[in-house]
């Protein structure tokens, strides 16, 4: 593992702080003690974050805060109970455009000096707080920035019912820091408790234990007993309402979205069976969902105990719902197990794009998943190909030193990692691949991993000397080798090749009205549309449009991909359809592709 360094206030983030040796007959706290202290060094060498958690770390947080809708702010105070390790003078915290006003330590609330540190870009300022010795809370009061990057405030105009504003937080990967100071590292976990003040007609729920309806105060309590990442905390207000689903499992919404999401998402409870089933006890009490305003730019965010989720999926036939699978499986890879640094971020999405397909295969059947597994693969040839296949950012262990670790949430990490977990379990079989995976769960919980944490499990449980099958296994090729292996096995699907020859039919000339397209699903509605030519004349844009309905679909991955073709075409008849998706949709998923065939237009140009 390659060891970063770089130098700040003095300090080396990445440099490991060397102890004293213990007793010859160590106690069981002294043993404890020596195992966090060495977890901690291990995940010190995070180099997108100020926090030095060898030296002094944060376990739990009170947070107090006043939400204003005016000032666009957030106000209050953050305290911690800390461990200090080494007996140091400081302890350090992330922070990006916090208003720091005052620092105090104890429970006394004795006041301390502070000092913030050189701006950095997108890494923001570390807070270096004086402590003691035998300091256990530090408390700080704070306000954050109209424009801090991790809070969304939407006017009335933004949201479902025109009526109230809304906020919603977005914390991964490092922008914690904007509307809390913390220890802003995946590799850090700390339970939480909060009281969060809004505006009485309002709502407030998070990442944690949740209220299910308003109360006449508008003062609301939490606690998240669970120890947690930074990039888990997660706040949202508006004018919420919950419906129950089942046991376990019910949804948030605003008013006018509450029924159509309670039907989208009426199989949430098949789906956590499933998830149990497959590898073991969901360990977060409640599974809820909070459907987001449209403006939500992810597909979902696995804030423990409540996902967030964008209105996108209410497609009123439950067809895009491999989503909330993926967000489900979170609770295991990512929640649970959580990569100890963001070169590591396959661990979470890798794990968790397999899981979600194993769910989706578990729930509709092999042929069901085998469709995600293309489209999936369609995805990640795209990335690589934008990439480039020799570029060092489509290998697996990634190195963002320097670089903002947004720039590591591609395709490499969700499907190639998803692929190499698929290669393993295709070499030593399913049966042992689960009790492996149940194991690494199990062995994990609860805590932060990282690549060669993750191999070396994999070789002592798994491989354990074979050289044959390391050689399937290839760890080299998949995860420190760019583009895919040669070894890769693209998937198949039945159910794509019955699509292709439709395809392949209207292609031969047979009108689309006569394609036998009954019962297809929406995965392959978006497998025939992707393998339209990019060119086509009007008539052909028009003659599908009329068989299928494409430019009217209510589905938005359909439309999405639909709508590519019809600006790349000049098709007018969709341009009403093509303002009104853009006007009203705003993940990122979908604009990013859409804005970029605009522009690469004289015609998407001026529109």
């Amino acid at each position: 593992m390659k060891l970063y360094r770089r130098c700040l206030l003095g300090l080396s983030v990445a440099g490991s702080l060397q102890f004293a040796s213990c007793t010859s007959q160590p106690t069981k706290d002294d043993q404890n003690m020596t195992t966090e202290q060495s977890a901690l060094e291990r995940m010190s060498g995070d180099v997108h974050s100020y926090a030095q958690p060898a030296e002094a770390v944060a376990k739990h947080l009170d947070l107090d805060i006043d939400v204003n809708f005016d000032q666009k702010v957030l106000s209050g105070t953050a305290s911690y109970n800390i461990e200090n390790l080494t007996g140091t003078d400081r302890i350090i915290f992330d922070t990006r455009n916090l208003q720091i006003e005052k620092v105090y330590l104890g429970e006394e609330m004795e006041e301390t000096t502070f000092e913030l540190g050189e701006e950095k870009e997108f890494l923001g300022q570390p807070l270096v707080v004086q402590i003691k010795p035998d300091t256990k809370k530090v408390t700080i009061k704070y306000k954050t920035s109209p424009d801090a990057a991790a809070l969304q405030w939407l006017n009335p105009q933004q949201t479902a019912g025109k009526k109230n504003p809304f906020l919603f937080t977005q914390s991964q990967a490092i922008l914690a820091r904007t509307w809390i100071p913390i220890q802003d590292s995946p590799g850090i976990r700390i339970t939480y408790n909060a009281k969060v003040k809004v505006p009485k007609e309002l709502l407030a729920v998070m990442s944690a234990e949740n209220p299910i309806q308003k109360n006449d105060t508008g003062v609301y309590t939490f606690q998240m007993k669970q120890p947690i990442p930074s990039y888990l905390m997660a706040l949202s207000v508006g004018d919420l309402t919950f419906r129950k689903i089942g046991p376990q499992t019910g949804i948030y919404a605003e008013p006018p979205t509450i029924e159509a999401a309670a039907y989208e998402f009426a199989e949430m409870d098949k789906m956590l069976v499933a998830a149990e089933k497959l590898y073991g006890k969901y360990r977060w009490d409640r599974y809820d969902l909070l459907v987001l305003p449209p403006s939500f730019p992810f597909g979902g965010m696995e804030n423990p105990r409540l996902t967030f989720v964008t209105p996108t999926v209410l497609a009123k036939d439950r067809s895009l719902t491999s989503l909330i699978a993926h967000e489900l499986a979170h609770s295991w890879s990512g929640n649970l197990v959580t990569n100890g640094t963001w070169d590591d971020f396959w661990l979470n999405e890798g794990f968790t794009v397999y899981f979600e397909r194993r769910i989706m295969e578990e729930l509709y059947g092999k042929e069901y998943a085998d469709m995600l597994q293309v489209l999936g693969y369609q995805d990640l040839t795209n990335t690589i190909n934008d990439l480039g296949a020799d570029s060092e950012d489509t290998r697996l262990k990634l190195d963002l030193e320097g670089r903002d670790p947004d720039e590591g949430l591609t395709d490499i990490a969700y499907e190639k990692g998803n692929f190499f977990l698929a290669n393993i379990e295709r070499a030593v079989g399913r049966e042992k691949f689960d009790a492996f995976l149940n194991k690494y769960f199990s062995t994990f919980a609860f805590e932060s991993t990282n690549t060669d944490k993750f191999l070396n499990f994999l070789r002592q449980e798994l491989i354990k000397g074979d050289e044959e099958l390391a050689e399937k296994i290839n760890i080299e090729g998949w995860v420190f080798s760019p583009g895919l292996p040669e070894d890769f096995v693209k998937p198949t699907s039945t159910r794509f090749a019955k699509v292709e020859e439709a395809f392949n039919a209207w292609k031969g000339g047979k009108p689309a009205a006569q394609l036998s397209t009954k019962d297809w699903s929406s995965h392959e509605w978006l497998h025939f549309i992707r393998m339209l030519p990019e060119n086509m004349n009007q008539e052909q844009m028009a003659e599908l449009d009329k068989a299928f309905s494409f430019t009217k679909s209510g589905n938005s991955e359909v439309l999405a991909a639909w709508l590519l073709h019809a600006i790349r075409n000049n098709y007018t008849t969709a341009d009403q359809a093509l303002e009104t998706f853009l006007t009203n949709v705003g993940r990122r998923k979908f604009l990013v592709p859409i804005y970029k065939a605009l522009i690469a237009t004289p015609e998407g140009k001026k529109k």
